[in-house]
């Protein structure tokens, strides 16, 4: 059974930064990423990396966000620099193993002022 722990997150202002972690168990993950809701708003993706290291950015976030992932720890890390107060959401950790069964995250608050 895959079991998600996510860390970090809380409340900074615009330009500060933050962290998530996220540590899998249970299983080999072939992708692992951050997904956000915010209210009112459909679950979009953020940032995904593959095992072997490739990794797929929202738009809004590429050049202030940086993520990766350990492969032996199993943990998927998110580096969220320059926040601005749109990035204020619910993040949530998703794996997918390598038979391709998804597992989320409970979600970690992220709130950034202005």
């Amino acid at each position: 059974q895959v079991q998600l722990v996510e860390s970090g997150g809380g409340s900074v202002q615009a330009g500060g930064s933050l962290r998530l972690s996220c540590a899998a168990s249970g299983d080999i993950f072939s992708f692992m990423g951050w997904y956000r809701q915010a209210p009112g708003k459909q679950r979009d993706l953020v940032a995904l990396i593959t095992r072997g290291g490739s990794t797929n950015y929202a738009d809004s976030v590429k050049g202030r966000f940086t993520i990766s992932r350990d492969n032996a720890k199993n943990t998927v890390t998110l580096q969220m620099n320059s926040l601005k107060p749109e990035d204020t959401a619910v993040y949530y950790c998703r794996v997918t193993t390598v038979n391709g069964l998804p597992s989320w995250g409970q979600g970690t608050q992220v709130t950034v002022s202005s």
